[in-house]
């Protein structure tokens, strides 16, 4: 039973990932699918882990430009 979830969990983080990947062509919530993605595939490969901090990383900073940027417009009228 634990084998068929850890192969679920695998086949499940490569689908989102390949979703998110193709989101990247096509409109579509890529931020989301290649996070998700990442996160289910970090539990077995270290690969997946160290992409998932960069995006991690990625993601926190853009958020913030946006912030910055929906602040500054706000307070501009």
């Amino acid at each position: 039973m634990k084998r068929l979830q850890s192969s679920l969990m695998i086949i499940g983080g490569f689908i989102f990932l390949l979703i998110g990947i193709i989101f990247i062509l096509l409109p579509g919530p890529a931020v989301i699918f290649i996070p998700l993605g990442l996160a289910m595939l970090s539990t077995r490969y270290l690969w997946a882990q160290q992409w998932l901090k960069r995006s991690q990383r990625w993601l926190r900073k853009r958020a913030v430009v946006i912030d910055r940027w929906l602040l500054n417009r706000k307070y501009r009228g």
